[in-house]
C-alpha cells in the first residue's frame, strides 16, 4: 500500500492545480491515505477498504475475503477467485447469466498482499493504512456506501467517516441503495457519479474559500448529507469498470478530476 500511494502521491504532486481524487475500493483507501498526506482539493471514497482504526467487520466482509485471507502464503501471491466467490463479494445483485458475464470479462487474479495489510492493520503499529483522524486541515472527504455491498458493508464505510469526521475538517457520507460492491458492473452509476462529483465540487470550492478569507475550514464533523440537499449535476464521466475506472471528459468549475 506505500508503493502504492507513494506511486499516486508522486502524480498528484506533479499537477498544476490539486484535484479531486476519487477512489472505489482499495482506490478509496488511497484516497483517504492521499488526503492524510495533505493532497488533493477534495476526495471522494466508494467503498474504501479500511483504514487502520476501522474496528467494524461485518460476517459478510469476514467471507468476502476469506478466499485471500486463508492460507498466509497468498500475501506473496496473486489470489484467483471462483465465479460464485466473485458473484458473492462483487455481483451479488446481479442474476446468475449477468455475473458470469461480468466474471469473464472483469475478473482477473489480485495481490494478497495488500488484502493482508488492510485486514492485520490494527495489529501493526507501522501499518501503511494508518491515517490522523483528527487532522483538521485535510481536505474535504466524502465516504460512500452501498447497502448491498458484501466486501465492504455501509456499516464498515459509515464508521470510516465518523472516525474521519473526529477532525474540523468536512467529512461527508451518502448511502446508495439496491447496490454491490461494483454498482457500475450491476448497474448504471451516472447517480452516484453525479453525486460524488458536485459534492467533492461544492466542498472543494467552500474549503478554498474559506482559506482565502483566513479562517478555519468548515467544521463537518462526520456531517451526513443527503442526495436531496443536491442538486443534480450533468454526468460527465464514463467507467468501463464502475467508479474504479472513471473517464472525466471535463473539468468541475475548474477543477481537474
Amino acid at each position: 500500500m506505500g508503493e502504492i500511494t507513494d506511486h499516486y502521491a508522486e502524480v498528484v504532486g506533479g499537477l498544476a492545480r490539486a484535484p479531486i481524487i476519487i477512489g472505489h475500493s482499495f482506490g478509496g483507501l488511497v484516497t483517504e491515505l492521499l488526503l492524510d498526506r495533505g493532497l488533493g482539493a477534495a476526495g471522494v471514497a466508494i467503498s474504501p477498504a479500511p483504514v487502520k482504526g476501522v474496528l467494524r467487520l461485518p460476517l459478510a466482509q469476514l467471507r468476502s475475503a476469506f478466499p485471500a485471507l486463508s492460507s498466509p502464503a497468498d500475501r506473496k501471491r496473486t489470489v484467483e477467485l471462483t465465479p460464485r466467490q466473485f458473484h458473492y463479494a462483487f455481483t451479488n445483485t446481479m442474476s446468475d447469466a449477468d455475473f458470469q458475464a461480468s466474471y469473464e470479462r472483469y475478473h482477473v487474479p489480485g495481490p494478497g498482499r495488500v488484502l493482508f495489510q488492510a485486514a492485520f492493520a490494527n495489529f501493526n503499529p507501522n501499518a501503511p493504512t494508518k491515517v490522523d483522524f483528527r487532522k483538521d486541515e485535510r481536505a474535504p472527504l466524502l465516504v460512500i456506501g452501498n447497502d448491498q455491498d458484501h466486501t465492504v458493508p455501509a456499516s464498515a464505510s459509515k464508521e470510516a467517516a465518523k472516525r474521519m469526521g473526529r477532525s474540523r475538517a468536512i467529512v461527508g457520507y451518502k448511502e446508495f441503495a439496491g447496490r454491490p460492491h461494483c454498482p457500475g458492473v450491476a448497474r448504471r452509476w451516472e447517480d452516484v457519479a453525479d453525486y460524488a462529483l458536485e459534492w467533492a465540487t461544492r466542498s472543494a470550492r467552500d474549503s478554498a474559500d474559506g482559506a482565502q478569507a483566513g479562517g478555519a475550514r468548515p467544521c463537518g464533523r462526520a456531517r451526513f448529507v443527503s442526495a436531496q440537499q443536491l442538486p443534480g449535476a450533468r454526468a460527465v464521466a464514463a467507467a468501463r469498470y464502475g467508479l474504479a475506472r472513471a473517464r472525466v471528459t471535463r473539468k468541475c468549475d475548474g477543477v481537474p478530476v
